[in-house]
């Protein structure tokens, strides 16, 4: 089994399907389901981790608050280690509100709250050193941490013998480079949206954004396409280029971090990056089918299964 750190925000999501407009003045409107969730590049990718059987620690901030408490104890029961989570006085848990669009889209309203006072000093550097895989989640949503401070950790943990993999939130920030720069030579597998790695690098071909990240250092991109399925890509191979699988929209959210988490624990198992990324397709498709980063996985057996008989979607053949 696979020792897994996951690093980075811990957010309490507040999910609500489906919202068509906001009401007017003090209006009602009524909708088909209201969840809450463990969320964030880091915490929704733990309880996928743990879900497909990897074992899992959790490395972040939250409030001393219900929130915090809703977010600790939901990973404490789905077998999570929480004893590296950080409690910070005096600051509320960070959440999510996220109107769920009938297309499954997801605009959202954010607080910071405690993933912005998470800090080099709060890292457990032992936990990290012992790990099998280091997955860094939420680069650019942890204001203390951004910038030298990733590479730092993110060189402690390839001094270590441990496997990288880094996922973020980008926000189309003018110092978007500055800030990730530092820490791409000590990232295995980079594994942003596509848009999000144009967004930093300013650049819109596919094959240039690959480049344009090899060159500065990653030893593999890893990009999520939404409906156009996934990239992988490494210095000396040729592209991977592999579709998503067909399935129900409900709710995009989470997606992403559920492809993090398969892809981790494919590559755990010794498959080939391809077969990584397809169990990584599976589990994207499951959630996407649910509400809420949580929805859709229920153990290995059932993605791979998913993964064998899925129908997979057609791809754009354009760069």
């Amino acid at each position: 089994m696979a020792k897994v750190v996951s690093l980075g925000i811990h957010i309490l999501d507040i999910l609500g399907r489906h919202v068509s407009r906001f009401p007017p003045g003090q209006d009602l409107d009524l909708i088909d389901e209201i969840r809450l969730t463990v969320a964030g590049t880091a915490a929704g990718t733990s309880v996928d981790l743990a879900k497909l059987g990897a074992q899992v620690y959790a490395m972040g901030a939250v409030g001393q608050d219900e929130s915090g408490r809703f977010v600790v104890d939901t990973m404490k029961r789905y077998g999570i280690d929480t004893s590296s989570i950080v409690l910070k006085a005096g600051v509320q848990t960070s959440c999510s509100m996220l109107p769920i669009r009938p297309n499954g889209e997801r605009p959202a309203l954010h607080v910071l709250g405690a993933n912005a006072q998470y800090g080099i000093h709060d890292v457990n550097w032992d936990l990290i050193a012992q790990a099998d895989y280091l997955h860094f989640g939420g680069t650019y949503l942890l204001p203390s941490l951004d910038g030298p401070p990733t590479a730092q950790i993110l060189k402690f943990a390839k001094e270590h013998g441990v496997v990288t993999t880094l996922d973020m939130i980008a926000m189309g920030r003018a110092d978007a480079l500055e800030l990730i720069a530092p820490a791409l030579p000590y990232i295995d597998y980079f594994m942003p949206g596509l848009d999000e790695a144009r967004s930093i690098c300013g650049l819109s071909k596919r094959s240039e954004v690959i480049q344009f990240f090899l060159d500065r250092g990653v030893a593999h991109t890893v990009f999520k396409m939404g409906d156009q399925g996934s990239s992988i890509a490494g210095k000396g191979m040729n592209e991977i280029r592999l579709p998503a699988f067909k399935a129900p929209v409900i709710d995009s959210t989470g997606c992403g971090d559920s492809y993090c988490a398969a892809f981790i624990v494919g590559l755990s198992k010794g498959w080939s990056l391809a077969e990584a990324g397809r169990l990584g397709a599976a589990a994207g498709a499951l959630v996407v089918s649910g509400l809420g980063s949580d929805a859709g996985i229920v153990d290995f057996d059932q993605t791979h299964q998913f993964m064998k008989n899925a129908e997979p979607l057609p791809m754009n053949s354009n760069d």
